[in-house]
């Protein structure tokens, strides 16, 4: 199996960008249980003092566009590599 790096990467970028838009109504409309999942995912690190509700529309925008990138990045990566390894 081979991938398209160009078409993983928009595959898994997009994929970010839903799942970040959706995290995030998510996180708004169940703050309790999203600080109480983020907390078990990251060792049970002290959130409380984060505030869901104070999310700016400029952070929001960074955040969306930056993992998008990085996820885009990923793909990319991972594809080409992958596509490497896959010759051998």
């Amino acid at each position: 199996m081979k991938y398209q790096p160009m078409t993983f990467a928009n595959a898994l970028g997009a994929t970010m960008a839903i799942v970040f838009v959706v995290c995030r109504v998510l996180v708004g409309i169940f703050p309790a249980l999203s600080l109480a999942i983020a907390q078990s995912w990251f060792h049970m690190i002290p959130m409380e003092r984060m505030n869901a509700g104070s999310l700016s529309a400029p952070a929001f925008v960074l955040g969306l566009v930056s993992a998008t990138i990085s996820a885009w990045l990923a793909g990319y990566l991972f594809a080409t590599v992958y596509n490497s390894l896959a010759k051998k």
